[in-house]
């Protein structure tokens, strides 16, 4: 680093690096004085609310389909969440005896959130972070009560460093991956929105940097170290190379650890846009194709030769990879408007993902099942069943595979039974792990799922977000146990959720028996770095000691290393 430059520390949110030029975001609305409450025509204040509250219903709806086709959509779904806090009675009622009280609606909006932010950010872990989306609501109506134009982010110059004192996720989900070549935030924690938006993007960031952030100028040139959590203000042009030959640092072939135990290394992807970067990024095939894409947007699902052409698609981008598919898994959090979808009560436990394909959409596994088979044909194809919690489902789609190829027998058509699967979702499956390997050639654990069911939280209920973690010791001990099940059943075992993608739990996974895990693109690279580093034996007496662990605070201590036994 040169005299002249400058390094600001934060938290790295994507192991990527990035060169440009700062052009600062500042999202926030200044509102003028109060006026004297008795000038406030109080009904047309409220009606302004309604109205405002309206219009943010439609963009919301409108970002979370953008969010969708982006990013998946798992991380759209943020945006159901800031719906629920439009609509919270707590918030709107607050706004409401403000205006009653004689203060416009854009201050009594403002001093309506005041108090939940204030909340939020009393607490600790990825629950504090969720002020951050009260306040992204609270900027949308800000804007629209005030006829404020929204900043356009999706069209930023070549080579930006955007740089903010926060991002939103309905900011981050603007950028264009093209052209912004990083962002840095002076606050923000890595379990944010922004920041799995933009590990989901592809975008180095760095956020939580402080104050000093606020210092740097409009157009300084900048170096986003989104691996190592640096933004370097004026690097030299040896900072810059390094930054260079570190984006090049793709590992094409598969890994082994350090004694030779091979890990495979595969991306989740959620629609045909998303083979490419997979591809490039060098993942050894695909171990989730989200198959939910197709039947979205339409006003009818689609049909078998539309199907398959997708499936052979993913093969042929990974022509001598593995490409593992799952079942379409609606109900829940992923309602299709052409569908008989109930309106349950508490719809994660209602009726969703195999449940539905074995009753009420018999018939659209049906044809699905047919197009995977035929495409089974092309290549080295795998399906897998989401939220089987018993052999009984397990055993009546195993009879419904059968019937589906004795059928296509009968029509003449070419077919290959693929590999076999279950996801891992439910405590269910858990404690049945070892009946159902014994079915299967492979298990692949969703840990965003598992987590909820097995810490009984809501992966949206900001109020408990916390306990949304999978390094609770329950989660870790339940991954073990299906890990041990599944080995002595036979079957190899994976994962695929957002866990496995976290380069600094690769260790931790490998030991605990993981045979492959899969994530987005992005983190692939650095994941397959860390796996050659890794020592199985070393790693499986570190699980061995987190599996010991009570709680998450000596868990997350074994995992940084630290052997004080006070933690201290």
């Amino acid at each position: 680093m040169s005299a002249e430059s400058v390094e600001l520390s934060g938290v790295g949110v994507t192991p990527r690096t990035g060169f440009g030029h700062v052009i600062w975001y500042r999202g926030k609305v200044d509102l003028s004085d109060l006026p004297d409450p008795k000038t406030v025509d109080t009904d047309a204040e409220l009606e302004r609310f309604e109205s405002a509250c309206e219009r943010a219903h439609e963009e919301l709806d409108a970002e979370r389909e953008r969010a969708r086709e982006r990013v998946g959509d798992d991380e759209a779904e943020i945006f159901d969440a800031h719906k629920a806090f439009l609509d919270d009675p707590a918030i709107s009622g607050g706004v409401e005896t403000a205006i009653e009280n004689g203060i416009p609606a854009p201050h009594a909006v403002r001093q309506a959130f005041e108090d939940p932010i204030a909340k939020f950010e009393g607490l600790e872990g990825r629950t504090a972070e969720r002020a951050d989306d009260l306040r992204d609501v609270r900027d949308r109506l800000l804007r629209i009560l005030t006829d404020r134009d929204r900043t356009d982010l999706s069209d930023l110059p070549d080579d930006t460093i955007l740089l903010a004192e926060r991002l939103g996720p309905s900011d981050t989900a603007q950028l264009d991956p093209e052209t912004v070549a990083g962002f840095a935030t002076v606050f923000g924690g890595r379990t944010s929105h922004a920041a799995i938006f933009a590990r989901s993007l592809g975008i180095p960031a760095v956020v939580g940097v402080g104050d000093e952030l606020a210092q740097v100028a409009e157009g300084r040139p900048v170096l986003v170290d989104g691996t190592d959590g640096l933004v370097v203000i004026d690097p030299d042009d040896s900072a810059r190379e390094r930054a260079t030959e570190e984006e090049s640092e793709i590992i094409t072939d598969h890994v082994t650890t350090q004694d030779g135990s091979e890990i495979e290394v595969a991306s989740n992807v959620g629609t045909l846009a998303e083979l490419d970067p997979a591809d490039e990024a060098g993942a050894d095939g695909i171990g989730l194709f989200r198959t939910e894409f197709l039947f979205l947007d339409r006003e009818s699902p689609p049909d078998e030769d539309e199907q398959y052409e997708a499936y052979v698609e993913a093969l042929s981008t990974f022509p001598d990879e593995r490409v593992i598919v799952r079942t379409l898994d609606i109900g829940g959090d992923k309602p299709i408007p052409y569908l008989d979808t109930p309106n349950e009560d508490n719809p994660f436990l209602g009726e969703r993902g195999i449940r539905r394909s074995l009753g009420t959409d018999a018939d659209l596994f049906e044809t699905q099942l047919r197009a995977l088979l035929r495409a089974g044909t092309e290549g080295n194809l795998a399906v897998m069943f989401p939220l089987v919690s018993h052999v009984e489902e397990l055993d009546s789609a195993l009879a419904r595979v059968e019937q589906v190829a004795e059928a296509l027998d009968e029509d003449g058509i070419d077919y290959e039974i693929p590999e076999l699967g279950v996801m891992i979702e439910t405590p269910g499956s858990v404690f049945m792990a070892a009946s159902l390997a014994e079915r299967v050639d492979f298990l692949s654990i969703g840990t965003n799922d598992l987590t909820q069911y097995v810490m009984a939280v809501s992966r949206e209920n900001e109020q408990v977000a916390d306990l949304h973690d999978p390094l609770h010791p329950p989660v870790l001990r339940a991954i073990r146990r299906t890990v041990s099940a599944g080995h002595d059943g036979g079957a190899w075992v994976g994962m695929c959720g957002e866990m496995a993608g976290d380069p600094d739990l690769t260790e931790l996974l490998v030991g605990l028996g993981l045979d492959e895990l899969s994530m987005s693109a992005v983190t692939i690279p650095e994941v397959k770095s860390n796996v050659e580093k890794t020592d199985s034996e070393d790693a499986r007496e570190r699980s061995e000691r987190v599996l010991e662990a009570e709680t998450r605070t000596e868990i997350r201590r074994l995992l940084s290393g630290d052997t004080n036994e006070s933690g201290e």
